[in-house]
């Protein structure tokens, strides 16, 4: 049903504009009561087989919610709702900020992808921890922060430090995003020397707190083997907890599409499914050059079981979703859980 008919009618209106409704939409519902009960009997695969503890935390299956999808921490709770065994949230940042222009959200349906410019909009850390102060469900939350626009480069481990201490109460685990190609030079602090300072920084003030929570970094496909050595070569010498691969890319040479058409787009990143195997590529690299030292969570072009199951062989501990469920609707999750029991992963 969903891909008959309510995608093809949301796929008539702008990406960004139907986001928001949608939204709106599972909101609105889970007021009646008894609606929570019903999509979490109906969407949620309950078998201890499907429990991972990975980073020290326990996760109910290992299929998540990518960061993006819940910016702001509007929709959690009712989120849980569709199966996933953890979601995350942001990207935040310390103040809230409008991001890039609009619109900054396309849709390429030959690929089955998305292209977005969003530019970490998110109305500011603190509106996001109120929301998160109202919590009620058990399903582990990570916060995804990031830096200001306006913040220089120079001073980015100022925002990571606010960002860091005013979630701290309230999420399970927090992932360092430096590989968005959407703020301008953002992707410059994944080199060796100021992310390790970052990460240090981060690190260091886990430290100090009572209780340890998981630090992840999040990568982009887009570097080099490398890059991607020196970024082995941090986690083992800062001894953060793991690793999300990967973020979306600014390639767009295995497209389909139209190249008039994404030309007409413009800058932005790349998700979805023309991603699978870069992403893929980069889990089974770092997983091996690392010989399995830390966890590592797999994002990019999953849609199905088997696309679960490739990242989980290649190396990943657990896998997120956003392109995918959008495109696959809120079954994904349920069938990817199956897939997994199915195949004895």
């Amino acid at each position: 049903m969903y891909k008959r008919i309510i995608r093809p009618l949301f796929f008539c209106f702008d990406a960004e504009k139907i986001h928001h409704f949608v939204f709106a939409i599972i909101k609105f519902v889970h007021f009646v009561p008894g609606i929570s009960q019903l999509t979490k009997a109906f969407y949620k695969v309950n078998d201890d087989r499907l429990k991972r503890t990975v980073f020290g935390l326990e996760f109910d299956n290992p299929v998540g919610l990518a960061a993006g999808f819940d910016k702001d921490a509007k929709l959690f709770n009712e989120l849980a709702n569709f199966g996933f065994g953890f979601i995350e949230i942001g990207t935040l940042t310390p103040e809230g900020q409008s991001g890039n222009l609009k619109p900054r959200l396309f849709r390429l349906r030959e690929d089955s992808a998305l292209i977005n410019r969003m530019g970490f909009n998110n109305d500011g850390v603190q509106s996001a921890v109120e929301r998160l102060k109202k919590r009620n469900t058990k399903v582990l939350i990570g916060g995804n922060i990031g830096k200001n626009k306006q913040t220089p480069n120079e001073h980015a481990k100022d925002d990571y430090f606010k960002t860091f201490h005013a979630l701290y109460d309230y999420v399970d685990y927090f992932v360092v995003n430096v590989s968005s190609p959407n703020t301008p030079n953002l992707r410059a602090l994944q080199d060796k020397g100021p992310l390790t300072e970052l990460l240090s920084m981060l690190k260091n003030e886990m430290t100090s707190m009572s209780t340890h929570k998981p630090i992840l970094l999040k990568i982009a496909p887009d570097l080099s083997k490398t890059q991607l050595d020196d970024i082995i070569s941090i986690i083992s010498e800062v001894k953060i907890d793991g690793l999300i691969a990967t973020n979306t890319t600014i390639d767009r040479s295995m497209l389909a599409t139209n190249k008039s058409q994404v030309d007409a787009i413009g800058a932005g990143g790349l998700s979805g499914f023309p991603l699978r195997d870069r992403s893929t590529e980069v889990i089974a690299y770092i997983h091996e050059k690392s010989k399995g030292a830390f966890p590592i969570i797999g994002v990019g072009g999953i849609y199905t079981a088997d696309n679960a199951i490739e990242k989980i062989k290649a190396g990943a501990s657990l896998v997120q979703v956003y392109t995918g469920f959008i495109y696959e609707g809120p079954s994904m999750v349920k069938r990817i859980c199956k897939g997994i029991l199915k195949a004895g992963i």
